[in-house]
């Protein structure tokens, strides 16, 4: 529940109005190449870098479990940090505004956490370095969604949203390329990390940052630290809806693909030098699949003050992928899968921001409330891993195999969070 609320805002550059009336000029290319650097830096490793590093240091034996240690430690961090750093954004009060000095800072932190991951000889070392990154990556995240409370008219917002959707995939496409271009283990954390840094520098100089008055910002005493992680999910049942949607989606198209690298070693025989070019080629796939999907759906659902349409067209669509995906017996059905996800997605992306700004319990705490939204989008690629071993061990035992049974639970999530959208009834 909400229990620190901040006062009235200024931007630096005019006195507050009542809201956004136009998106200031520069936010929204700056923005979505920031939102762009930022999962350049945290999603390729999530996928694809973790993986391959973890493999180098543990071994194809122990590389399951050791994954799921160092992912999930560091969404149990990512979860205890992350809204709690919202709260404080909400709160800042500096010169250079309340969203800019987090957004630098969490960059450059998180591109140095990626260097110790990439530099790590052992699973201790690489653990550290991932709780580092994910909560910088979280906060970043966190404090650019914040803008768009900010900055963006509702009536623009699932455009934004569309802008904010195409992040990930585009970012998880350049990310898998640099890793099968980059060799050494080093540059295939740096290289992300410093990317990131450069662009969310760029987006907070653009950035007309709002201000808080000392004089406006209120004790922050144990209620409002306790705030920063919980809301009354009775009283905003909406957006606690939103949150679980959130959860679903975001595990069906990042927790469930964390593991496709595996499957196509296992399923067509893939080295380990092979199968990083070959899962660039099937992230193309879904990355077009978005790229179309994500602003069409945006536009539309601009265009008639609809949401949840969106939603279940999205989780419908990943379920046909899936099962395709399961039942794959070339790398051509493979990639046509990859094209459907990715269209899914899209649909359910384009809509994503735009559903949890319209259910937010309290729009002047929209970092700390976001901050919960960013946990829940990056908590399902932390959390797979840790139940991934149970699920493969059972698929095993099946005809169909570990990793199909793997992508089919994966259908099962996303048909879960498309038809639970229509508990959000403050939304169309």
């Amino acid at each position: 529940m909400t229990t620190d609320t901040p006062g009235p805002v200024r931007t630096d550059a005019q006195p507050a109005a009542r809201g956004p009336s136009r998106i200031p000029r520069g936010y929204a290319p700056t923005l979505a190449l920031a939102n762009w650097g930022i999962y350049f830096a945290v999603v390729p490793p999530a996928l694809i870098g973790l993986a391959l590093k973890v493999r180098e240091i543990a071994g194809p034996g122990g590389q399951a479990e050791a994954l799921a240690l160092v992912t999930s430690v560091g969404a149990i961090v990512g979860l205890i940090g992350t809204p709690l750093i919202g709260r404080l954004s909400d709160r800042t009060v500096s010169r250079f505004g309340r969203r800019r000095p987090w957004l630098v800072g969490s960059s450059i932190l998180c591109a140095l956490a990626l260097m110790l991951v990439g530099s790590a000889g052992s699973i201790g070392v690489v653990l550290v370095g991932w709780c580092l990154a994910q909560v910088a990556g979280n906060a970043a995240i966190t404090a650019l969604n914040a803008t768009v409370a900010d900055q963006v008219p509702a009536e623009r917002r699932g455009f934004v949203s569309s802008l904010i959707a195409i992040g990930a995939p585009g970012a998880s496409l350049a990310g898998t390329g640099a890793v099968s271009l980059l060799s050494d283990g080093m540059a295939r954390f740096a290289v992300p990390g410093i990317v990131c840094a450069v662009l969310c520098c760029l987006f907070a100089f653009v950035l007309p940052d709002q201000r808080l008055e000392r004089s406006e910002r209120p004790p922050f005493g144990f209620l409002s630290f306790a705030g920063s992680y919980a809301f009354n999910p009775r009283r905003h049942r909406d957006f606690a809806w939103v949150c679980l949607n959130r959860f679903l989606m975001f595990f069906g198209y990042f927790g469930i693909r964390g593991y496709t690298v595996y499957f196509l070693i296992e399923r067509f025989n893939l080295s380990d030098s092979k199968v990083a070019g070959t899962f660039f080629v099937a992230n193309l796939f879904s990355v077009v699949g978005m790229a179309v999907a994500g602003p069409l759906c945006g536009y539309l659902s601009d265009r008639f003050e609809s949401r949840r349409p969106f939603v279940v067209i999205a989780g419908l669509t990943m379920v046909v992928g899936f099962v395709a995906l399961a039942s794959a017996p070339s790398m051509a059905v493979v990639y046509v899968a990859e094209l459907v996800i990715g269209l899914g997605f899209g649909s359910y992306a384009s809509v994503d921001i735009a559903l949890g700004l319209a259910t937010l319990p309290n729009q002047k705490d929209a970092g700390k409330d976001l901050a919960v939204l960013a946990v829940l989008g990056s908590l399902p690629q932390s959390i797979a891993p840790a139940i991934a071993p149970a699920i493969l061990a059972l698929g095993a035992a099946l005809p169909m195999g570990g990793y199909a049974t793997w992508f089919l639970f994966g259908a099962l999530v996303s048909l879960s969070g498309a038809f639970l959208v229509f508990r959000v009834k403050g939304v169309r």
